[in-house]
């Protein structure tokens, strides 16, 4: 402004922006319609700055340099290559009106960003280094707030080199050039490298970034860079080695290469009218050293093209180019990363080491398979805590595979479960892993990540009591009386079809002894039952009784069959209670976890009464309390459900319709992204079968216990079978056992008479004989004693003596 106000000028040449121009311009009429070529990188488009500033304004100002929504594109292209989501922009305010929140570079690059699926999480404007008095601490203190973020990429934006000397020092003695870290640099700063000490270089090892891109290699540029290593080697001898023309240099030679080719197009005396000499400048088309020079809207029309860069070293690597129109010209790896590593940064962290998050996990939950909380004390007196279950597997399998690194820490939780996920809302903790339900009223508070498990709310009763284990269960189908009543009728009939056959002179029914009968008979009875006797059956009155035996015989056992396996099988499906309607109406009590919000759904969704529902604590209280009668029913989630009925697989079952509910899922604040990234883990690992496989591990490590000592048997005589069914084909058994019992004594005692008249007419010939011959030999008295003896112990008192 100085020069300005004593001198004439026909055209201004520096680093000037567009805001300055126009103030210039209204600084003194002498230059108002002066052209003004600025070696400042431009900050925004000429056209949201038309609408500040007159288009006859615009007409004289132009910009050596692009639009800088191409370095923004560019740096997104990098930031998409890599897939990093989000970025924390760090530049130096007061430099021009481009760090401006809500234009210039800073919402040029959320746009470009935007693009790419990323944003800007943090946003970092340093107050420009000449107007702090103590820019050392104030570096060191803000990068203390950017290392507390946890995203990990960096952008530095528009910077003066003092104020990057400073940052990447600091940086270094603070961590933030270690693993882990991502710094990308505007060509602002990266047009300067090649003039950088060894000492700044060794601050940025590791940095990626873009620099503006010409042609060093034709003889224009050769012969340019020669003269100006000579002059440079003389006027700075120690600096020699650095002595090669650097971007900035190339612009401002190019800008007044621009002027002067501009000059000689007017003839030889001629005064330069600043409007033709605008005029002149906007028609400019030639090749300058830092690329095509020809201007449209006050911009060079050539889109430009970036290289990019990877500070190694003592110097940096080249690795590709970028242009608008094809992007990447190749692959950007391997890099060397900041800590010396090859592997891509995850560009983001949650939490440190030093600063974990404290995730809390359910210690008093009912079920242990899911989330187990063991304190114990070690020799030295201090608490160790050990926290593990099927949740908390789940929830490892799902960070690791997370894009970043995640700290954290389990904290146990003593309270509810609505509690925990309130103190996950007013940031007491970071989160909450557990077997968590997924309610609606809960989302006011936090949100939740995708279910990991199916749930939904299932009551669980006690079966019919079934006798499935009992020893004694070959004997139940039928009643004592029953059985009594078989063994008689076996018996009875083993014994009739015996005599019966003995009667008619079967050899097969015979025996000398009386225990040797009684033996015969009793094992012909079992024998019969199963047909597997030897002897053979000629009589027709026991084949008889043998068909009729064998007829209750076969009905008896088909009615045992079917009765034993009704014990076995019916009651094990039929729970005791089906209706939670029936239960609510008979006001029988229930069981729930104390600690869910199952207590606060059966009182208001299900209408229990309060004083109904009975609050369970363990998983080991529920059997007991069945067996009291203290509780009719459970209500468990279906995967506490699963648990139930495997730790005790007999005497329970699962009763009603299984109301649908949200599932189990992780806790994290509203807005958190580690509810979008471990959701997309969980989807991940159960698509695996993951998950699958460790609810599987779990179940098949509970030990089902014996059924409830509640069984009453008295429940089952409506199915053992009594005699009563029977009656009608054991009095036609005994019918046809009693026809053979009279036929079979009929003919004992006709043969037994039979073989008394034989042997009494034998006795009455001897008799006869003693008569006639016998008083020759013996004496008179004899023969009358024999008379008397025949007449009265040997003759039926009906015989005739013939």
């Amino acid at each position: 402004f100085d020069l300005a106000s004593h001198t004439k000028l026909d055209a201004i040449v520096g680093s000037i922006t567009l805001q300055e121009a126009a103030f210039l311009s209204q600084f003194k009429t002498s230059t108002k319609d002066i052209p003004i070529i600025s070696l400042s990188p431009s900050s925004t488009s000429i056209v949201p700055l038309q609408q500040q500033t007159s288009p006859k304004k615009t007409r004289f100002f132009f910009q050596i340099s692009s639009p800088n929504s191409y370095r923004t594109q560019c740096i997104a292209s990098i930031v998409s290559r890599f897939r990093w989501k989000k970025v924390i922009l760090i530049h130096e305010q007061g430099r021009s009106t481009a760090f401006s929140e809500g234009s210039g570079i800073f919402s040029r690059l959320s746009d470009s960003l935007r693009a790419v699926d990323s944003s800007i999480d943090h946003h970092f404007p340093f107050p420009r280094l000449s107007s702090m008095l103590d820019p050392i601490a104030f570096v060191e203190r803000e990068l203390k707030r950017v290392k507390s973020k946890n995203v990990k990429i960096l952008v530095l934006g528009e910077s003066s080199l003092e104020f990057a000397v400073i940052l990447f020092e600091k940086a270094k003695l603070l961590g933030m050039m270690e693993k882990g870290y991502v710094w990308i640099v505007s060509d602002e700063i990266a047009n300067l490298l090649d003039s950088l000490d060894l000492s700044v270089m060794l601050n940025l090892q590791g940095v990626i970034g873009l620099k503006s891109d010409y042609d060093d290699t034709n003889e224009y540029f050769r012969g340019f860079k020669s003269k100006f290593r000579g002059k440079y080697g003389l006027e700075y001898p120690p600096e020699e080695e650095k002595s090669n023309p650097g971007l900035y240099s190339l612009r401002a030679y190019d800008a007044m290469h621009t002027l002067v080719e501009a000059f000689r197009k007017f003839p030889e005396g001629k005064i330069y009218d600043p409007i033709e000499l605008s005029d002149k400048i906007s028609s400019s088309d030639f090749q300058g050293l830092s690329g095509g020079i020809s201007f449209e809207n006050g911009f060079l029309s050539h889109k430009p093209v970036f290289r990019i860069f990877n500070v190694i070293g003592r110097g940096y690597r080249e690795m590709a180019t970028w242009s608008p129109d094809f992007g990447f010209s190749e692959e950007l790896s391997p890099i060397f990363w900041p800590g010396g590593k090859k592997t891509v940064p995850t560009g983001r962290s949650m939490g440190s080491e030093e600063n974990p998050m404290r995730i809390g996990v359910p210690a008093n939950g009912a079920f242990k398979q899911f989330v187990h909380v063991i304190v114990t004390t070690d020799e030295n007196g201090r608490n160790q805590t050990r926290i593990f279950g099927f949740s908390i597997d789940v929830f490892k399998a799902a960070v690791k595979l997370l894009p970043y690194d995640f700290h954290y820490v389990l904290v146990p939780y003593y309270g509810s479960y609505d509690e925990m996920v309130a103190e996950v809302h007013n940031k007491s903790l970071d989160g909450a892993v557990g077997d968590t339900e997924i309610m609606a009223e809960r989302y006011a508070y936090a949100s939740f990540t995708q279910p990991y498990i199916e749930s939904g709310l299932q009551m669980v009763v006690t079966v019919k009591p079934g006798l499935k284990d009992s020893k004694t269960l070959p004997l139940r189908p039928f009643t004592m009386n029953m059985w009594l009543m078989l063994a008689a009728m076996s018996m009875s009939t083993g014994a009739i079809i015996w005599l019966s056959e003995y009667s008619t002179g079967n050899d097969q029914f015979t025996n000398d002894s009386f225990v040797g009968i009684v033996g015969s008979i009793m094992w012909f009875s079992v024998t019969i039952m199963s047909f597997s006797q030897r002897q053979n059956i000629k009589n027709g009155a026991s084949q008889l009784v043998l068909a009729a035996w064998i007829c209750v015989v076969f009905v008896v056992g088909a009615s045992f069959t079917a009765v034993l396996s009704t014990m076995m099988t019916v009651p094990r499906i039929q729970p005791s209670f089906q209706e939670i309607d029936y239960l609510r109406n008979t006001n029988a009590a229930v069981g729930c976890n104390g600690n869910s919000f199952i207590v606060r759904y059966l009182i208001d969704v299900l209408h229990f009464k309060r004083e109904n529902v009975r609050k369970i604590d363990s998983i080991d209280q529920y059997p007991k309390a069945f067996e009291s009668g203290e509780i009719k029913a459970a209500f468990f989630v279906a995967p506490h459900a699963k648990i139930f009925l495997a730790e005790y697989c007999r005497g329970y079952t699962i009763s009603g319709p299984s109301i649908k509910l949200g599932g189990f899922g992780f806790v994290f604040p509203k807005g958190s992204q580690l509810e979008t990234d471990i959701s997309e883990a969980i989807l991940r690992v159960t698509q695996s079968g993951y998950v699958n496989k460790l609810e599987q591990n779990m179940l098949q490590l509970c030990n089902c216990t014996s059924t409830p000592s509640t069984s009453i048997t008295s429940e089952l005589d409506d199915i053992r079978l009594d005699s009563g069914p029977f009656s009608g084909m054991f009095v036609v058994l005994g019918g046809t056992m009693v026809i053979a019992f009279v036929f079979a004594g009929a003919r004992l005692v006709r043969e037994s008479l039979m073989m008394k008249r034989i042997f009494a007419g034998a006795f009455l010939a001897l008799i006869e004989l003693w008569t006639i011959f016998g008083s020759t030999f013996f004496g008179q008295e004899i023969i009358e004693d024999l008379m008397n003896l025949g007449h009265g112990d040997m003759l039926e008192p009906n015989m005739v003596v013939v």
